[in-house]
């Protein structure tokens, strides 16, 4: 995603010789000062940055190159979920407006969202800061980025320290409204599908927002399909649920893709949607608004996650010594056809 631009570019932009901007970009004598700043603002604005330029940009606090790096899942690519590839075109876009490189790498984790590989990336001197999306930064990890000074925001992400800065979503407290959502329209057996008691953090702040307004509106038992939605989008989980619990009238999905398996697991049990059972999503993904019925589900603005971790970030190197920050997207309900009062 990087854009090249040559040293001849930059000379034809600023009608000098190719030599005097080889001269001011290597901070050579033989320049004037002006000449100099014309260089490395053209520079700077078409896109160039050599190996060397990191260290002038880190100088100047102004963020020329960002590295981003994505979880990427075992069965999946990033730019082929539908919830990253969002947050990565929100990250692009910020950058091409601000005239930022952008550099990508993967890195592969396994079921439990440790990293398998560590990419180059998280070692490459010509970044000037790192978005880190949907990872979760364990000891090796931070041990790599804890050698360098350099600015690091989460996207999506987490950290058993609070030492970085990050833009989520409000998980909790978007799955509490989506599950009130369920017991406004009269349903008292509700349930949930995905997430582990010891899974990913988002996906407990959700599971977390379930359990607590059924608490709080003294609806019981709860009724819970636990699995890695990583490994499974849930259908034979779904399934095996409704079979031990044919009272359940709604269901609450940690995610889109999880939704669409619990759609499935209703089809197989004859079970209609919206008639006899509800569905609610998380995301909404393109995948909410393809399938029939249409999915109610909490949208999150994945774009604005993406271009509000590069604005954090230039912030950031600009401000090395201010309190760390969190940026918080609050999800908002979509209600479509996957959803009825309880008949």
């Amino acid at each position: 995603m990087a854009r090249k631009t040559t040293i001849a570019a930059i000379a034809q932009a600023c009608h000098v010789s190719p030599t005097t901007v080889s001269l001011a970009l290597n901070n050579k004598p033989g320049v004037s000062d002006e000449t100099r700043a014309l260089v490395l603002d053209t520079a700077t604005t078409l896109g160039y940055f050599p190996a060397f330029a990191a260290a002038a940009s880190r100088k100047t606090r102004r963020l020329n190159t960002v590295g981003m790096v994505v979880k990427s899942e075992p069965s999946l690519l990033p730019s082929a979920n539908p919830f990253y590839s969002q947050i990565i075109a929100g990250v692009d876009d910020a950058c091409q407006d601000m005239g930022i490189n952008l550099l990508f790498a993967m890195l592969p984790v396994d079921r439990h969202n440790h990293p398998r590989t560590i990419p180059p990336l998280l070692e490459n001197s010509a970044v000037d800061g790192l978005l880190m999306v949907g990872t979760f930064i364990d000891q090796t990890i931070a041990t790599i980025l804890g050698g360098r000074a350099l600015p690091i925001v989460l996207v999506d992400g987490y950290s058993d320290t609070e030492s970085y800065d990050m833009v989520v979503s409000d998980n909790f407290r978007a799955a509490y409204q989506a599950v009130e959502y369920l017991i406004q329209q009269g349903h008292r057996h509700i349930g949930l599908i995905g997430s582990e008691p010891d899974g990913y953090p988002s996906l407990n702040e959700r599971r977390n927002g379930y359990l607590r307004v059924l608490k709080e509106n003294e609806i019981a038992p709860t009724y819970i399909a636990n699995f890695n939605v990583n490994r499974s989008q849930g259908e034979a989980e779904t399934v095996h649920l409704l079979q031990e619990n044919p009272q359940i009238t709604a269901l609450f999905c940690v995610n889109d893709n999880v939704a669409l398996g619990a759609l499935r697991a209703a089809q197989q049990l004859g079970r209609q949607v919206p008639q006899e059972l509800s569905l609610v999503g998380y995301d909404d993904t393109y995948l909410a608004s393809s399938v029939s019925p249409t999915l109610t589900t909490m949208r999150v603005d994945t774009l604005a996650m993406g271009r509000a971790a590069v604005h954090l970030l230039a912030l950031r190197l600009e401000k090395p010594d201010a309190a760390r920050s969190t940026f918080i997207i609050h999800p908002e309900l979509v209600e479509r056809d996957s959803t009825a009062p309880v008949s």
